[in-house]
């Protein structure tokens, strides 16, 4: 009989930890079927190429990673480190 309501609250707890993608991002457009020309050349190794976006809010490349416990949107970023932009 305990197990029940000690289950709900877990669940309950980690549904908190759940938190949404940044607002301009929740609306992103599909991925990029062509690459601006330079830009794969600028990307450091190791990002998904082809699972690209846009942001219109800052113009900057957000690559979709699939990581072990979720997937999310990261800034492609140069070999230096430095997020890529096109403005």
């Amino acid at each position: 009989m305990t197990r029940a309501p000690l289950a709900a609250l877990s669940l309950l707890a980690l549904a908190a930890c759940a938190s949404p993608p940044p607002e301009s991002l929740a609306d992103a457009p599909a991925f990029l079927e062509e690459l601006p020309e330079g830009l794969a050349e600028a990307a450091a190794p190791g990002q998904n190429l082809n699972r690209i976006i846009i942001d219109a809010g800052d113009g900057c490349y957000w690559v979709e990673y699939i990581g072990r416990v979720e997937t999310t949107f990261l800034p492609l970023r140069t070999a230096a480190g430095r997020p890529i932009c096109s403005r």
